[in-house]
């Protein structure tokens, strides 16, 4: 493909990318391209996560993720409401089953409320069946706002509408080289250069090396976990009627497993959370010699290990035992056996690290000359898209002067 210079490029054709080109389509009349590595769009955490909009229940009062999510959430059911997107906003209930849960889940409900939450409402063991009948806890919230979507429709939809504000997408366009001439970025793809003027990088598990390829510092290591999903079997299907969650432990950022009804139809339980060993490792067998030296290099790794190796081993202990995944679930749904699920597919997590091993919770971006790095874009990053992609919008035409 002939080089072509544009105004801007964004690096990554996830719902984050696709979301900061369309906020981008139509401001000053600049001329953009998105490149996408893999053959089609939305192909990692936007295409094999479990298809939630989430709330805002979890995150703490006033932080970007906060803001974000419950901004964000409205708008994309604006969105797919004006664009025929599928999407249902269904509600979900967390359910505690342990007298130890209950602090944790009073301060869901804090949360909830100081993020502006509507109808959220505290359930009793008796309650908890008027929504589920067949979810046992000792207490549990519901939260209506929470709903399913079509994630990869939705990505699809932006690209869609992008192009039509004269937004290039090209896909099969890995960026593999980075070098730079007076006020021009020349980027090396798998498609042929790519010259720029401007560079917004949202490449999910690789972030850090675009980062460190474009000659910024990210300060932080992108460290994949994989998480693993079964199904309910159609014959079981009915023993959940749209969402049920744990409590989750606040010390990891992830919600424990849990059950969606999907929107397409179908019901999906999990997923764990296991250090994978490849970025793009969707299997148990998923092995990247690379990758596991990075990782093996990186003291944050190391550090998380020691401080959580019980938690790590009882993942890996769920990854490759149905009985033990089964053994989770049934907290939640005490009915079910390991005949009512098969294995569906997984998803990787882009979890951006420190070199202490701490996990970072929150949306994380880096801006440098003519740059702007998107380094940590968790969930609720996928409910969050719009919002997300008009506040990089915002940053990038302020670090660029545009």
């Amino acid at each position: 493909m002939a080089s072509r210079q544009f105004d801007i490029a964004i690096i990554g054709g996830g719902i984050v990318g696709l979301a900061t080109a369309y906020a981008l389509a139509p401001r000053h009349g600049k001329s953009l391209v998105v490149l996408e590595a893999e053959d089609r769009l939305a192909a990692h955490q936007t295409g094999n996560n479990s298809g939630v909009v989430h709330s805002g229940l979890y995150y703490k009062p006033g932080s970007l993720k906060a803001r974000n999510c419950v901004e964000g959430r409205e708008a994309l059911y604006r969105f797919c409401g004006e664009h025929g997107v599928a999407h249902e906003r269904c509600g979900k209930i967390v359910v505690a089953t342990r007298p130890d849960e209950l602090p944790r889940l009073e301060e869901l409900e804090r949360r909830g409320t100081a993020n502006g939450l509507v109808g959220i409402r505290r359930l009793s063991a008796d309650e908890i069946r008027e929504f589920e009948p067949h979810a046992v806890g000792i207490a549990g919230l519901h939260v209506p706002e929470t709903g399913i979507v079509d994630y990869v429709q939705m990505s699809r939809t932006l690209a869609r509408l992008a192009s039509e504000n004269g937004i290039e997408v090209r896909t099969e366009a890995c960026v593999r080289g980075y070098h730079r001439a007076a006020d021009v970025l020349t980027l090396e793809t798998t498609a042929g250069a790519c010259q720029c003027r401007h560079l917004i990088a949202c490449a999910g598990l690789e972030a850090d090396r675009v980062a460190r390829m474009c000659q910024v510092e990210p300060g932080v290591r992108i460290v994949p976990f994989r998480g693993e999903y079964y199904q309910l079997t159609p014959q079981r299907a009915h023993l959940v009627r749209n969402l049920i969650y744990p409590v989750p432990d606040p010390r990891f950022p992830f919600l424990g497993v849990h059950f969606t009804r999907m929107v397409h139809g179908g019901i999906e339980a999990g997923p764990n959370a296991v250090l994978a060993l490849k970025r793009t490792g969707y299997t148990r067998t998923s092995f990247s010699l690379r990758d596991v030296v990075e990782m093996a290099r990186f003291a944050g790794v190391w550090r998380m290990t020691a401080r959580h190796w019980r938690t790590g081993l009882g993942e890996l202990h769920r990854s490759w035992s149905k009985r033990a995944f089964v053994k989770a679930l049934r907290r939640l749904l005490p009915e079910l056996t390991c005949d009512d699920i098969i294995a569906a597919g997984a998803g990787v997590r882009a979890q951006a690290m420190t070199s202490a091993g701490a996990l970072i919770d929150d949306f994380h971006m880096v801006t440098a000359e003519r740059m702007v790095h998107v380094l940590n874009a968790p969930s609720p990053a996928a409910t969050a898209s719009i919002s997300i992609g008009r506040a990089i919008a915002e940053l990038a035409i302020k670090t660029f002067g545009l």
